[in-house]
């Protein structure tokens, strides 16, 4: 089962260009990295392309350092991302019949962002494949594979969707984070050491997860939301068990209007063979180029010594030992050996400079077997600890509320249980859909104003099934919130927000 990369149903186009391409009459299709669904014409992919070219060229006229970033037509809406300097993503998505817009460009346009971050992690900066190969064939396919790959986690039975209003109450390019005890905050700590110091002098990094939550971390913001995000997407215990990211964006509902049907995965047949790069690679490289999929689901298992497994990078050449994984981290610019272990819900990542081992597999292994010697108790004794502090599922739920906190500052999100938040109405979900979107507004103008200083904002809106949907952002921390049970009454709806914001925020929404 995938996608469709021959699709009829244009209803969602995403695509990536490079400006600095096909410039001149007749190279126009240079400028290509990818599209999707990539069975298009290519006339009309060019039309998209064209469109959004244009479109770019124009606003910098009015906005040289910020160029558009979305587009509202009769019948699409356009949201762009430049990643890198003259790349561009843009994914055009075909508004629906609601009265209400059912997505919401900010959280559009951060899937794109997760795509690019998770591929430069993985594969390096676009522009750089461009230069180790100008043809462009090398980043072609890795960016097909790649893309396509996460796209299917995007499924539900034979359909595709994308964050929509339904997604409201959750922030995409956050981590959740479990709140620990002192304690236990002092055994995670020491863990740390013990596994840093299983380097030898190698200066390494760790990520600690318990279930799909944020428990330790020693890398840069940007480095642990990208390692967070993938490890809940196919390491944690619940992404290795269903094969599926545990951390999904698909919710059951009316679906009908944000879909596009699947039917079978097959490289696009309608390519000519050179597009995709089996042709025109430069002679020093192998048209046999291993592609490492990373985001292939049911790839990654565990060994009987608690590490994590995986074929996707290959195997070392000469053996049949599976090769390490290898990440690049954006902070230091170094490439670094990904090395995961599991304990029941337990998760732990350490992430070893490539340079640092010279003798590459065995060196690796010498590491892992010298975490075990030194880690296992502790590894044990903390996950026993977490285990029983746990309030399952249902741990963050707050009774009467349906809430989303986002704290900007740190990149940390934490947000009313999934299961909970079906609850709500389709009304309250597109009113707070909507509310989103004018402070996303709200935001990006303060922005774009170089003499504006951050301010404080609350907005109050009554649905028109009578909810209150709420929003108080203030000092880089942003409340949402949905009372559907609520009083008739504005004071009653204010007074339900100071009371959380003094339980849970440790008053920081409250207007004293």
């Amino acid at each position: 089962m995938g996608l469709s990369s021959n699709s009829s149903n244009e209803s969602i186009q995403l695509c990536i260009f490079d400006l600095r391409r096909g410039q001149h009459e007749g190279q126009e299709l240079d400028k290509i990295l990818f599209f999707f669904p990539s069975g298009l014409p290519f006339s009309k992919q060019l039309a998209v392309i064209g469109l959004s070219e244009g479109l770019i060229t124009f606003t910098r006229i009015f906005s040289p350092q910020a160029a558009c970033d979305s587009i509202e037509a009769e019948r699409h809406s356009h949201v762009f991302h430049e990643p890198e300097p003259d790349i561009w993503m843009v994914l055009v998505v075909e508004k629906s019949n609601d009265s209400e817009p059912i997505w919401r460009d900010d959280a559009l346009r951060k899937v794109l962002k997760e795509i690019h971050s998770l591929f430069v992690m993985f594969h390096g900066p676009v522009r750089a494949m461009l230069e180790k190969e100008p043809g462009g064939g090398l980043v072609r396919r890795h960016l097909y594979s790649f893309i396509m790959d996460y796209l299917r986690d995007f499924l539900v039975g034979k359909k595709f969707l994308l964050p929509s209003f339904r997604d409201c109450l959750k922030e995409r390019g956050t981590v959740q984070m479990l709140t620990i005890t002192r304690e236990a905050a002092i055994e995670v700590q020491s863990l740390v050491r013990v596994l840093e110091s299983s380097a030898a002098n190698t200066p390494c990094y760790s990520l600690i997860l318990f279930q799909d939550l944020l428990v330790s971390t020693t890398l840069s913001p940007d480095d642990t939301i990208n390692l967070f995000t993938y490890a809940v997407l196919r390491l944690t215990p619940r992404a290795l068990s269903s094969g599926t990211s545990s951390w999904s964006y698909l919710r059951k509902g009316n679906i009908a209007s944000n879909v596009v049907t699947e039917t079978n995965v097959a490289p696009p047949s309608s390519m000519p063979e050179s597009f995709y790069g089996s042709s025109d690679i430069s002679p020093g490289e192998d048209n046999n180029y291993h592609v490492v999929r990373p985001l292939q689901s049911d790839k990654w298992s565990k060994g009987k010594d608690g590490y994590l497994v995986t074929d996707l990078w290959g195997a070392e050449v000469g053996t049949w030992v599976f090769a390490t994984p290898t990440v690049l981290l954006q902070q230091t610019g170094e490439r670094m050996y990904l090395c995961a272990y599991q304990h029941r819900s337990l998760t732990l990542m350490l992430l070893i400079p490539i340079s640092s081992i010279p003798n590459g597999e065995q060196g690796v292994s010498a590491v892992k077997q010298q975490v075990l010697e030194n880690a296992s108790l502790k590894i044990l004794k903390i996950e026993e600890k977490l285990s029983k502090g746990w309030g399952g599922e249902n741990a963050y739920h707050v009774g009467g509320y349906r809430y989303l906190l986002v704290d900007g500052d740190r990149n940390v999100s934490r947000a009313s249980p999934a299961t909970k938040v079906t609850t709500l109405t389709k009304e309250s979900l597109l009113a707070m859909n909507k509310l989103r979107q004018e402070v996303e507004l709200e935001k990006n103008r303060a922005k774009l104003d170089e003499h504006s200083c951050e301010k404080d904002l609350e907005v109050c809106i009554r649905a028109k099934n009578n909810a209150w949907v709420i929003s108080r952002v203030t000092r880089g921390k942003e409340l949402y919130m949905v009372l559907e049970k609520a009083n008739e009454t504005l004071l009653y709806a204010s007074d339900a927000v100071e009371k959380f914001s003094n339980r849970y925020c440790d008053g920081t929404f409250s207007l004293d």
